[in-house]
């Protein structure tokens, strides 16, 4: 090939590359609005048992374990003991509602809906100073009847799932 002919098609190949496997020739890359970083003075935090303020029976202890897997599974922050916490994740759970959800054509139902609503404040612990004070969350989760993948467990754990979202949301947005 002559050198004009092997520039076009050196240029073919690489814009192909580019095209199909990602590579890019310039400093470009995926945008985000968020940097995924949290700053290092908050991210220890300490999850307390909630107060219970439901009818359920040790509602704040499973949703309290629910929402420290989240955290731990995200990575985002760092659950520590209460003694080693920069911050500090208390609150109350004030609703937690066990409904239908979808019937079968004969109505019976089978599959039925989690809800959960709580009230958090994220503080620091030495400053005292308030990311966010008394805020309500609410996540649901759902569970089919006769699947064994799924029960009313796994449906508050997806419940506490959208809620931790929602909190490191609003923790890692100023970041």
């Amino acid at each position: 090939m002559s050198g004009p002919t092997m520039r076009i098609w050196l240029v073919v190949v690489l814009t192909l590359a580019t095209l199909t496997f990602g590579l890019g020739l310039c400093a470009c890359g995926p945008y985000s609005a968020s940097s995924g970083r949290v700053d290092d003075s908050i991210r220890k935090v300490a999850v307390p048992f909630l107060d219970n303020r439901t009818a359920e029976p040790n509602i704040e202890v499973l949703f309290t374990q629910a929402i420290i897997r989240a955290l731990q599974i995200d990575n985002t922050l760092k659950v520590v003991s209460e003694h080693e916490a920069d911050t500090l994740l208390t609150g109350s759970v004030t609703r937690y509602r066990l409904r239908e959800a979808f019937t079968n054509a004969d109505l019976q139902v089978n599959e039925y809906q989690v809800q959960i609503a709580v009230r958090l404040t994220f503080a620091s612990k030495s400053s005292g100073e308030e990311i966010f004070a008394n805020r309500a969350f609410s996540g649901t989760g759902n569970y089919i009847l006769n699947d064994p993948a799924t029960n009313e467990d796994t449906a508050r754990a997806d419940a506490a799932g959208e809620i931790v979202r929602d909190v490191l949301a609003l923790v890692v947005q100023e970041w």
